[in-house]
């Protein structure tokens, strides 16, 4: 996987965490550093363990993913890059509906950002990339996206949201297209 490659997923894996932290930096009012750290710690957490979970689930499926793993990638890939869109552009009922948020609440949204890395863990079993340095660096990315999300919520209010995830969308459905280009193909 190329560079660029690798940073439009570990981006696009990210703009869901990014959308839910600038609506969470759009609500709050006070000790906007730690809220931000706490909500990055909770997103790049969640973000880093999906695709372990994912890349051990098509691990476990093995060789029965060989002769159609490129297919695989790209339905998975466009799935969820249809989701977050769609996700996208229902995104102003989500931000009315949403309190701020405590522990299981932070702990739930987390998880609901996160759920695409996990099937995209899945695309990286088919794609042989190696699963601890995927993760960190999922994870990471997550981390200060989610921070610069937080600080951006408190500045450009709640509109961002709707656009970042949208992008996030786009950009996989983008590389789950090159991934099946790349395959007929080179393959």
């Amino acid at each position: 996987m190329s560079f660029i490659t690798s940073l439009s997923l570990d981006l696009s894996l990210s703009m869901d965490a990014f959308a839910a932290s600038v609506a969470q930096g759009a609500k709050t009012r006070s000790t906007r550093t730690r809220e931000a750290l706490r909500t990055a710690c909770y997103f790049g957490s969640f973000e880093a363990l999906t695709p372990v979970i994912g890349w051990i689930l098509g691990t476990l499926l093995g060789s029965a993913m060989a002769h159609i793993d490129h297919w695989i990638a790209f339905g998975l890939l466009v799935a969820i890059g249809l989701k977050m869109i769609r996700d996208a552009l229902r995104a102003s009922e989500r931000a009315q509906r949403q309190s701020s948020p405590g522990f299981a609440r932070m702990a739930l949204l987390a998880l609901s950002t996160s759920v695409d890395a996990a099937a995209v863990g899945v695309t990286l079993v088919v794609l042989q990339i190696p699963i601890v340095m995927a993760a960190l660096v999922i994870g990471g990315t997550t981390f200060v996206m989610t921070c610069a999300g937080f600080v951006l919520g408190g500045v450009a209010g709640r509109r961002m949201p709707h656009y970042a995830e949208g992008l996030g969308g786009l950009l996989l459905i983008g590389i789950g297209t090159q991934t099946l280009f790349q395959h007929m193909v080179f393959g």
